[in-house]
């Protein structure tokens, strides 16, 4: 049953805070009102005095946390300080009490940063920016960290992945609140999906972490990267390489965690991607990225990513196509 009723939602912002993890789920919020929802939008620090976003720019809040009365929903917007940097005890005292009231808790990004160390993610599934996820695993091992999701619910607690799945959250609390149809109006309304299709693998960087430790792992990613098309069975790669198969898939399973054919294919797939990205069709990718056909590209991308070669183009290739063949 939709919620008829006011709801109150505070936005917890701070100096450093990522100006976009404020305004756009503020911007879903205030689009459902349009619609017949009724959310009433409260900016506040922990002070109760402005604060200065990441861009520079200053925002003036409604109040300092502590003071409000229990929320209904409370957002948490994140900050490229706290990946790296320890998150203050004065904001983690400002989330904690107000988190524990409200109705649900939701962070945007890196803001995920900060719940979990006020133990708001403690035995909860959570996600954050596909960057950092690891590190948000490493430092709170109590929460379960989650880092190819959009968002995660975990009860009455939210957490969502890079910028703009802020928008992708509060569309599904609006959902939540106000039924498909008046969420689906204010998508519209705003340009936006409803719902992507995938996760945030599809948005990751192409070859990214660092290279393997060991010099015959690298020498496999040299000369696979430079020759694509090329024969690269166990047997081959071992020959290759000088070693036997065993010690070969030995080195592979303690150092990567994962076998050659799939090492193989994940150097083809980020090639593939990387094609797509400059302009050539999905099956002039397979084909220049060493995959048998377009179809076994196909099936790589919807394991890895939910959507398709030609999805992938439409949603991440210049806006400019460059004419290649």
């Amino acid at each position: 049953m939709p919620n008829t009723g006011p709801h109150r939602v505070a936005i917890l912002v701070y100096d450093g805070v990522t100006l976009l993890d404020v305004a756009g789920p503020a911007e879903v919020f205030k689009e459902a009102n349009r619609f017949g929802a009724d959310y009433r939008i409260v900016l506040l620090s922990p002070t109760g005095a402005e604060v200065t976003s990441s861009l520079g720019v200053r925002m003036a809040v409604d109040g300092a946390i502590a003071a409000e009365p229990a929320f209904d929903t409370l957002l948490v917007a994140g900050s490229d300080h706290y990946p790296s940097a320890t998150v203050p005890a004065g904001l983690v005292d400002a989330v904690r009490v107000p988190a524990a009231a409200a109705g649900r808790v939701a962070s945007i990004c890196t803001g995920a940063f900060v719940l979990a160390a006020a133990g708001v993610l403690d035995g909860k599934r959570a996600t954050t920016h596909w960057q950092v996820a690891h590190q948000l695993a490493a430092r709170y091992p109590a929460c379960r960290v989650e880092p190819d999701a959009i968002y995660v619910r975990d009860g009455s607690t939210y957490t969502s992945a890079g910028v703009t799945a802020g928008i992708d959250l509060a569309l599904a609390l609006v959902e939540e609140d106000h039924g498909p149809d008046l969420a689906r109006d204010v998508a519209r309304a705003l340009v936006v999906y409803m719902q992507r299709a995938g996760g945030q693998s599809q948005f990751s960087a192409p070859l990214q972490g660092p290279p393997p430790r060991s010099a015959a792992l690298r020498t496999v990613t040299d000369v696979v990267t430079a020759n694509p098309r090329g024969d690269f069975s166990l047997a081959e790669l071992a020959r290759h390489l000088n070693v036997s198969t065993r010690q070969l898939t030995r080195l592979f399973h303690d150092e990567l965690s994962t076998t050659p054919a799939r090492y193989v294919e994940n150097i083809r797939f980020d090639l593939a991607r990387a094609l797509l990205d400059q302009g050539h069709t999905a099956t002039r990718a397979a084909t220049l990225a060493g995959f048998p056909s377009y179809e076994s590209l196909r099936r790589v991308f919807a394991r890895k990513l939910s959507i398709s070669p030609a999805a992938y183009q439409r949603r991440f290739s210049t806006a400019r196509r460059s004419e290649v063949g």
